[in-house]
């Protein structure tokens, strides 16, 4: 292939494409300008089309109003309006049975009525909200007057409380006062004993050591001045007769000890009896109390509870 034809061809065909290009661009413009024609004759014929309708709605508003027409009559909706009422009065001779004009509650004095009904509604409804309003107030009130009561009543039952626990404090103060004096005298007649005791022990053994019980001969005691003073220096033992006389005094002794200790169990038995009976007597206060406790309050309860339902009958 020539380079010159090559060219040739080469130039021709963008040449051909140029006009190709322009005839495009030529036709595009074309039709841009038909579009906008169009656009402009679309725009042309609504506004003519308004203007026709708007001029014909003005010939029928001002020269075809339906007043004027011959059927107007029949279509007229203030007809019912314009025409005479069913019956005038409640008493209109044409309101017969078989006419049906005229039921029960459809009487021309109906509005008045119903106003008046009204009316008395609202006063009833005024009257039942003052009665309700009323009966809170009275409800408020038995209210606050049953809380003054329970709080007087519960006042009365705390001093009451104070009161028995205070006497019971003074019993219990008595008490114990009364077990600490009986107390500092067994303690005191516990010393006195124990200090006779010793004594008597003393007693008993300088008797012993000054006596005739640690001599040998009992005889050689015996002075030769009177029948029955002792030397000292020179007894030695006793007889029969004042062995059988201590033993006898011995056993006197020990029963008078075994005497002042049954008084002792005794008297120590009617202490405990006596304390016993002291704490028995205070327990069966305190259960009394606490009965009479338990049947004020149930008596409150009982109280509260028909108060509650007098209240609430109310």
């Amino acid at each position: 292939i020539d380079k010159d034809a090559l060219d040739a061809q080469v130039k021709e065909r963008k040449i051909q494409e140029a006009a190709e290009k322009a005839e495009h661009e030529r036709f595009a413009h074309d039709m841009k300008k038909n579009d906008k024609l169009m656009c402009l004759l679309e725009e042309r014929q609504k506004n003519e089309i308004k203007d026709m309708n708007k001029a014909l709605n003005e010939f029928q508003k001002n020269f075809q109003k339906p007043e004027t027409r011959r059927e107007f009559d029949l279509n007229d909706p203030q007809a019912l309006k314009k025409d005479r009422p069913a019956r005038v009065s409640d008493d209109d001779p044409r309101c017969t049975i078989s006419g049906m004009q005229k039921f029960m509650g459809e009487d021309l004095n109906y509005d008045q009525r119903m106003k008046f009904q009204k009316e008395q509604l609202r006063e009833w409804s005024l009257q039942q909200q003052k009665d309700w309003k009323n009966a809170l107030a009275d409800q408020k009130l038995a209210d606050d007057l049953y809380d003054k009561f329970r709080i007087e009543l519960d006042r009365k039952i705390m001093e009451e409380q104070r009161k028995e626990e205070e006497s019971r404090r003074v019993v219990c103060t008595a008490t114990k006062t009364f077990n600490k004096i009986q107390a500092a005298e067994l303690d005191h007649k516990n010393e006195l004993e124990k200090a006779q005791k010793i004594k008597d022990d003393m007693d008993e053994i300088t008797g012993l050591l000054r006596g005739d019980f640690l001599s040998e001969n009992p005889d050689q005691a015996i002075g030769p001045w009177s029948k029955h003073p002792v030397l000292v220096d020179r007894w030695k033992g006793m007889n029969q007769e004042q062995l059988m006389a201590i033993r006898q005094f011995q056993k006197e002794q020990a029963q008078e000890k075994l005497r002042v200790r049954e008084q002792e169990r005794r008297r120590d038995a009617e202490w405990d009896r006596q304390r016993l009976q002291a704490a028995r007597v205070q327990l069966l206060w305190e259960r009394q109390q606490q009965r009479q406790n338990q049947l004020q309050r149930r008596d409150l309860d009982v109280r509260n509870a028909a108060l509650s339902q007098e209240q609430k009958a109310k």
